[in-house]
């Protein structure tokens, strides 16, 4: 009777032991995996590719005689005056609709176009003569047109004695203040009170009128020909207008201080926009 106990008892014990381990594998976690696969790798961007950079206006042109590349503080203006030129002048040859639009590394022609024309040569015309007449030599310079025939048109350079031959005159009466210098002072500057005449010192045409340069308050600019320029500066009164015709000693503006410290005329001669010393020019007084 114990023995069957006991045999029952343990029959119990082995049934409970076998469902413990039972439970205990079906209850295990899952078994994770905790390997990394590598991500493929992934190709590399592509190289930014720079814009292509822009060239100026007119770079091809850089360095040729006759052109100027626009340099930083520059105005239309000024390249116009330290070339000689009208600054509308330099604008028409360049095709600027607007010439307040000017970039630094433009290049600008600063010299009239080439003009093509050639003038045809008349075929000369042979005269038989009747033999035994007398040949009598003429010079074609200066000879007498024959009746009928229109003389040769006189260039205007020698109608007017050429560029280089200007007739001035002191565009002020006062008295000099400053005289030339390349460096400090590129005209002379010439006294007197505010309302004093300031002349035109040449026959010419009006180029500029206004105040946009720097340093010059109210200014004039004067074209004499293909070499020269006047620049007129400080005043308080102007009394021309841009490409008005002006005789020599003609009015065209009043003495001022305009952009200055005092009064006074500041007068500049400019040979092919060059300043020199306008009193090298200048009658004697």
């Amino acid at each position: 009777m114990v023995a069957s106990l006991a045999r029952s008892v343990l029959a119990v014990l082995f049934f409970l032991v076998l469902a413990g381990c039972a439970s205990k594998v079906a209850n295990r976690a899952p078994v994770e995996d905790r390997t990394t696969t590598a991500a493929p790798s992934a190709a590399p961007p592509p190289e930014p590719v720079a814009p292509a950079l822009r060239q100026p206006l007119g770079f091809e042109n850089a360095g040729k005689p006759g052109y100027y590349t626009v340099k930083p503080g520059d105005t239309l203006i000024r390249i116009g005056l330290d070339n000689g030129q009208s600054w509308r002048d330099v604008a028409r040859w360049n095709n600027l609709e607007n010439p307040n639009l000017i970039e630094v590394g433009q290049v600008l022609r600063v010299v009239p176009p080439v003009q093509a024309a050639v003038a045809a040569t008349p075929t000369p015309v042979v005269v038989a003569r009747p033999v035994g007449s007398p040949t009598v030599a003429t010079s074609p310079i200066g000879a007498t047109p024959a009746p009928g025939t229109a003389p040769a048109p006189v260039s205007a350079a020698s109608a007017g004695g050429g560029d280089e031959e200007v007739n001035w005159l002191w565009p002020a009466r006062g008295p000099v203040l400053s005289g030339f210098d390349e460096v400090k002072n590129k005209g002379l500057d010439i006294g007197g009170v505010a309302g004093d005449p300031v002349l035109a010192a040449a026959d010419g045409r009006v180029v500029y009128v206004g105040a946009s340069l720097r340093g010059y308050g109210n200014l004039v600019i004067l074209k004499h020909n293909n070499t020269y320029l006047t620049a007129y500066a400080h005043n308080q009164l102007l009394l021309v207008k841009e490409d008005q015709t002006v005789r020599r000693g003609q009015k065209i503006a009043e003495m001022g201080n305009t952009d200055a410290d005092r009064v006074k005329l500041h007068f500049e001669v400019r040979r092919q926009g060059k300043p020199v010393d306008p009193a090298k020019h200048l009658p004697p007084r």
